[in-house]
């Protein structure tokens, strides 16, 4: 087996993780990752051969923005407090805690390095939280907390472990200048991003096009990564406020076509590159076992004792943190996600699993410092960082939904039925005042107007059927299953209809071109 073929293999096997990971109730991320160490195992299949310094801009943007996209700057302004304290303040902790253990366990290991160690083993993988998360059906405010420290921690460590390698490469430090390098680097990243995601608001509106538009949006992500890299900022913050802005700016209520297609899209290109990302966790087993050739206990050890520390300094850490947020919580008067008991604070405990961050930051290690000699125990570092992730993913990932069973947390259903009933009645009446809009410049038939009430009435019901009276919402349900009736008899009238198009793009003469024009008309015409 080639590169390209186990490729194929680890593309093939992000596709069915997702079916796969529902049946059995277990995240895809965490199969991929299983699948990953499987393969590393055969002896048929090669090592993975790809530049570290490609891995992050390769697979982090597309991830970064996939996952933006389900949240709201708006969301993370309101939980600015708990994000920081795990997304900033959690990430250093752990990062000296790592680094102190790390430098007194492990013979020779210089400060520096140990640093490193800590900062690439620090934060959480955003991708394996909301992933989790979103299929154990954990209350929106857990997934609010998760979903803003996994995306805001990455830059955290990103810049932490840049810092610690310059210091390891060239042996000399300055506090001032590595402050300096991090307020700088974010305020470039940020700019950049604005920039950007200001430009890409622009040039989506120029094309016009669904097409172009998603094209569009699929180059933004590593253009805003790459442009702020190249000015020494930071590449993940830049992606993650590139991504917000177009989020809040970006979206034409009418544009239904574009909205659709581009949900499809991501939707994809989120789960192949997951998946490709998860996969290459677990073939990393490979070097893993190269490098402890002779020494497994030894480095098994150290391993051990680093992974304590990772699990155990998160929970000591949630425990005041959350106590001291909710203190402050409730003498506020705006709403903010944060934990309201000791089991939803567990469970953020055990969703703090490590991932593509943390292997594309140990394999980016320098083989050589400035003075020509090797990284000081590069492979040591590496070997730990994998056996870090390899605990929290598998292990984690693997117990974290008996977890959430046996503990009894779950979304709270009722609130969010009471907020899309709120949702629906907004859009009827929304519907209603453009109504008496247009009628005041319109002069409209009184059986017209009586009907586009009734209209704007049904919108918010068939979002909702509770926010009618049991007339009206048995007569909705009765028109329901009639409008059903109808769309499935139009269904299979409109799929005749495919089908001899289809039957004549085989015909001598026809132009394939416009067979599928009209075929998009049909496939249109469908959607309605």
């Amino acid at each position: 087996m080639d590169q390209l073929a186990l490729l194929f293999v680890v593309l093939l096997g992000a596709v069915i993780s997702v079916p796969v990971g529902d049946r059995l109730g277990l995240p895809a991320p965490v199969l991929m990752t299983l699948l990953g160490i499987v393969l590393a195992v055969l002896n048929f299949v090669p090592n993975v051969d790809i530049p570290p310094d490609l891995i992050l801009p390769a697979l982090l943007p597309p991830l970064l923005y996939a996952a933006v996209r389900r949240t709201s700057w708006r969301q993370f302004a309101a939980n600015r407090r708990p994000i920081f304290l795990l997304a900033v303040a959690l990430v250093f902790v752990t990062t000296i805690c790592v680094a102190v253990v790390a430098h007194t366990i492990v013979p020779g290991l210089p400060l520096a390095a140990a640093v490193a160690l800590g900062a690439l083993v620090a934060p959480p993988d955003p991708v394996a939280a909301t992933a989790v998360a979103g299929q154990l059906g954990l209350p929106r405010r857990l997934v609010s907390i998760l979903e803003g420290e996994g995306l805001f921690n990455d830059v955290t460590a990103i810049v932490l472990y840049h810092v610690a390698i310059a210091a390891a490469v060239s042996g000399e430090f300055s506090a001032w200048h590595a402050g300096l390098d991090l307020v700088l680097s974010a305020v470039v990243a940020v700019v950049v991003g604005v920039v950007l995601g200001w430009g890409a608001n622009k040039l989506l509106d120029l094309l016009g096009d669904a097409t172009l538009q998603i094209g569009l949006t699929l180059l933004v992500p590593y253009a805003s990564y790459v442009l702020a890299e190249e000015l020494h900022g930071s590449g993940v913050l830049a992606v993650l406020t590139t991504a917000l802005f177009l989020a809040e700016y970006a979206h034409d209520a009418d544009d239904v076509l574009s909205r659709l297609a581009g949900h499809t899209v991501w939707d994809v290109v989120d789960t192949l590159v997951t998946g490709v990302a998860f996969g290459l966790i677990g073939l990393e087993l490979h070097n893993a076992i190269r490098t402890a050739s002779g020494r497994w206990g030894e480095l098994l050890g150290w391993a051990g004792v680093v992974v304590g520390v990772v699990v155990f300094v998160r929970l000591l850490w949630l425990l005041p943190a959350t106590w001291l947020t909710q203190r402050l919580h409730a003498r506020r008067d705006y709403e903010e996600d944060i934990p309201t008991s000791w089991r939803e604070t567990v469970v953020m405990w055990w969703s703090g699993m490590r991932g593509v961050a943390s292997v594309a930051l140990a394999l980016a290690i320098p083989l050589k410092t400035d003075s020509g000699a090797p990284f000081p125990d590069r492979d040591e570092i590496v070997f730990i960082a994998f056996g870090v992730i390899m605990v929290t993913l598998v292990v984690q990932g693997l117990t974290l939904p008996w977890l959430v069973k046996r503990l009894g947390v779950r979304a709270d259903t009722e609130r969010e039925k009471e907020f899309e009933k709120e949702l629906a009645v907004r859009a009827a009446r929304a519907a209603k005042r453009r109504l008496k809009e247009i009628e005041t410049v319109e002069d409209l038939p009184d059986e017209v107007s009586e009907q586009m009430l009734r209209r704007a009435f049904e919108i918010g019901l068939r979002i909702n059927p509770q926010i009618g009276d049991e007339e009206r919402r048995e007569a909705q349900e009765n028109r329901v299953r009639r409008i059903k009736r109808l769309r499935r008899i139009q269904g299979e009238m409109l799929s005749a209809a495919r089908h001899e198009v289809l039957a004549a793009r085989s015909e001598p003469g026809a132009d394939p071109e416009i067979v599928d024009r009209v075929l998009r008309h049909l496939d249109v015409r469908s959607l309605r």
